[in-house]
């Protein structure tokens, strides 16, 4: 009998990152792989004891990041925290996969699987001389537009000539249409970090070779499904044959059948970084269907006071019932305090307020009809799995890619301008509420998840070859 494959999970430690990976992980656990999923020390502790408890074939350990508590405050963490990971991460790295190896009852491991920003990590696999699987955590397009920032550096259009191409209709009216698979689209729409000066920026440089060394993995791994991305698919395919397309993750896990033949009872479980409030489900349970806006600007937007406001006020001037989850640190120095008090009182009895929520539950739920997003990819690909039609205002990475498919390729979305304006946010929502046109698309897209991700679908028999291939790694052991 062959031993039982082993696949090491390691999450970017950034809840983008950390919930697909987690989900990931559940899936190939559920097909008899063993999985140890390994968080930062730092979100380890923040996670909190429950939801980290191993148990039969998953286990989670911890790695350092590398930073201090005092790094953890200051404005440009974030960077701080990428150069922490992929320099210092290495060796934590290599030491547990030992300790994996080397603890009785654990078989050895057969594949590390390494998100997207955590290159680091295929490059301690080869040195081990265990295979790797890289998931990006992105669309297709998102991946082949930021494999092309150094191209579009070579041919002159980064970086950008002054300051004044941020804000004079540069990135709009520039359109790139020689990039594989992708459609005409603005120098603006393929990433945020093309937005410098500078050509030696640490966000262009970065994530231009942290795309390019996801294509070093021995797979890829991609949450999307075929027919979502069928062209640009086709283009990476024919550079990079070995392609996982295992989207959406959040259907696959609805399918929801363990190897006992049991229903997972949490199959939208996560590792959620904030603590989540349920009770605006129950609040959900209340309204009529398709009546709610759901609003949320994802783990990493910030707002200005004024931005916020004139949300608030155009949401308020809508008219429709609203979801509003609004974080802590979404509004430098407070979060739902920030709120304009007379925009509480305007919208009483038709708006819950929420800190963090259960975000795949409220777009299943059957009261939401449309959702005001950031475009990050797991809120599209979430919205797109629930049929919910978008209001879309994307701010960072790869969220332009993402609005531009929504609203031109896929035709579930309206995009608002960069400045926010109560007059267009209002319009926008009743548009996405009303049009017959954007919930068809939406409707549509909606049954092809599902097909995609049911027994016999694209993303379903993807997942079982990949499984596949991790288990024939154990064969040759």
């Amino acid at each position: 009998m062959a031993p039982r494959a082993h696949a090491v999970v390691l999450p970017y430690p950034g809840s983008g990152n950390i919930n697909p990976a987690l989900q990931i992980a559940k899936l190939l656990h559920r097909r008899g792989v063993y999985v140890t999923f390994v968080n930062t020390e730092h979100n380890h502790r923040k996670a909190g004891a429950d939801a980290v408890r191993s148990h039969d074939g998953f286990r989670f350990e911890s790695i350092p990041d590398g930073l201090d508590e005092a790094a953890r405050g200051v404005q440009d963490y974030g960077r701080g925290l990428a150069i922490s990971v992929s320099t210092r991460c290495a060796a934590p790295l290599r030491d547990l996969i030992a300790r994996l190896n080397a603890t009785p009852g654990v078989p050895a491991v057969t594949c590390v699987v390494p998100t997207a920003l955590m290159s680091f990590a295929l490059g301690v696999a080869r040195e081990l001389g265990i295979p790797s699987m890289a998931f990006w955590g992105g669309s297709a397009a998102s991946l082949m537009g930021h494999m092309r920032l150094l191209e579009l550096q070579e041919r002159g259009y980064l970086p950008l000539e002054d300051e004044s191409y941020l804000t004079n209709g540069h990135l709009e009216t520039t359109v790139i249409d020689w990039i594989p698979g992708m459609p005409p689209i603005s120098l603006g729409d393929i990433s945020s970090f093309l937005r410098t000066t500078d050509p030696d920026d640490f966000g262009l440089r970065f994530n231009e070779s942290e795309a390019n060394n996801c294509t070093k993995a021995d797979a890829l791994i991609l949450n999307t499904f075929d027919d979502l991305e069928a062209d640009v698919l086709a283009a990476l395919r024919a550079e990079y044959p070995c392609i996982y397309t295992i989207g959406p993750l959040g259907s696959l896990l609805k399918e929801g059948i363990d190897d006992a033949g049991e229903v997972e009872e949490s199959s939208t479980s996560s590792l959620s970084l904030w603590k989540q409030d349920t009770e605006c489900i129950t609040w959900l349970d209340t309204q009529e269907a398709s009546s709610v806006v759901y609003v949320n600007f994802g783990s990493h937007t910030v707002l200005t006071p004024a931005k916020l406001a004139e949300f608030a006020w155009g949401l308020a001037d809508s008219g429709h019932t609203l979801l509003w989850s609004i974080r802590e640190n979404l509004v430098r120095g407070g979060g739902l305090a920030a709120l304009p008090p007379e925009f509480v009182a305007a919208t009483a009895g038709r708006c819950c307020l929420t800190t963090w929520c259960p975000q795949e539950q409220v777009l299943q739920h059957p009261a939401v009809g449309c959702f005001l997003t950031h475009n990050g990819w797991n809120s599209t690909c979430e919205s797109l799995a629930a049929g919910v039609p978008m209001v879309c205002w994307p701010g960072f990475a790869d969220q332009f890619t993402n609005c531009k498919y929504a609203c031109e390729v896929w035709g579930v979305g309206l995009r608002l301008d960069d400045k926010v304006r109560r007059e267009q946010v209002a319009g926008h929502v009743r548009k996405a509420m009303e049009s017959e046109e954007i919930r068809r698309s939406a409707a549509g897209w909606k049954a092809k998840a599902a097909e995609a991700a049911a027994p016999g679908g694209s993303s379903y028999r993807n997942l079982q070859s990949m499984v596949n291939a991790l288990n024939s790694e154990t064969d040759q052991l």
